[in-house]
């Protein structure tokens, strides 16, 4: 279907008369600060406690304009016995605006949450080579980070957060054991007196017949000795004493 001639010109006018009945709204900038919103990018602040000197922000940068410098210093052993450590001392730690396409991947690759978006623009500068900002400027614009907006009352706990909670929940409930009375010992108590026994529902048994004596037994015949030869000693069956030959002295 072919437009309708003048068709153009109609909606402009009617965008004229819509916007011709409302009251204009004139910024008060620079005395009035504008509303930003919550997620714009200005700058990047740097929290330096938290950059352990990895170089991952300077390594993925497409523009190549994030300059850190270091060294190393040695920390003595925290316990005895044990050995020194060396870690990585922050000296500089530059952006150069001038270059910066405000991409935002070197705040992603951070491992340790050290680069944070500030909603700060009013940064412009005569001269080029003064849009390079050192380390004490990205911290002064790090205080201006807004807070994250809360989750959602819905969301899913931090795993961070449930596994600090379930440590904390482990100390106090090892302290409540530790100060918690110790049990008496087994023993102390005196046992419980035995149940009597039910009685028994089967008759008595009837008494034993009385047994007969029994009889003595008969001694056995004792078997003839035979006779001592003369000169001899014998001995008494009886007693087992040595006999006295006839017409000797005992």
């Amino acid at each position: 279907m072919p437009p309708i001639p003048g068709s153009g010109l109609a909606k402009g006018l009617a965008v004229t008369l819509r916007t011709m009945t409302k009251r204009s709204h004139t910024a008060q900038y620079p005395e009035v600060q504008p509303e930003l919103p919550p997620r714009s990018r200005g700058v990047i602040g740097l929290f330096e406690e938290n950059c352990t000197v990895c170089m991952l922000c300077a390594r993925e940068c497409p523009d190549w304009c994030i300059y850190i410098d270091s060294h190393k210093e040695t920390v003595p052993a925290a316990a005895p016995g044990g050995r020194e450590r060396s870690r990585n001392v922050l000296d500089r730690f530059a952006i150069d605006f001038s270059l910066c396409m405000y991409c935002g991947i070197c705040i992603e690759v951070c491992p340790f949450d050290a680069l944070f978006w500030s909603p700060e623009f009013e940064y412009a500068e005569t001269d080029i080579h003064e849009l390079t900002h050192e380390r004490d400027k990205l911290r002064e614009w790090m205080w201006t980070v807004p807070a994250p907006p809360a989750l959602d009352p819905a969301a899913e706990e931090p795993k961070e957060i449930a596994a600090a909670r379930k440590a904390v929940e482990k100390a106090e409930v090892a302290a409540a054991a530790a100060t918690a009375p110790a049990p008496p010992a087994t023993g102390t108590y005196p046992a419980a007196p035995p149940a009597p026994a039910a009685p028994s529902a089967q008759a008595p048994a009837a008494p034993a017949a009385p047994s007969e004596p029994a009889a003595p037994a008969a001694p056995a015949p004792a078997e003839p000795s035979a006779p001592a030869a003369p000169g001899e000693l014998g001995t008494d069956a009886g007693t087992g004493t040595p006999e006295t030959p006839a017409g000797g002295a005992a």
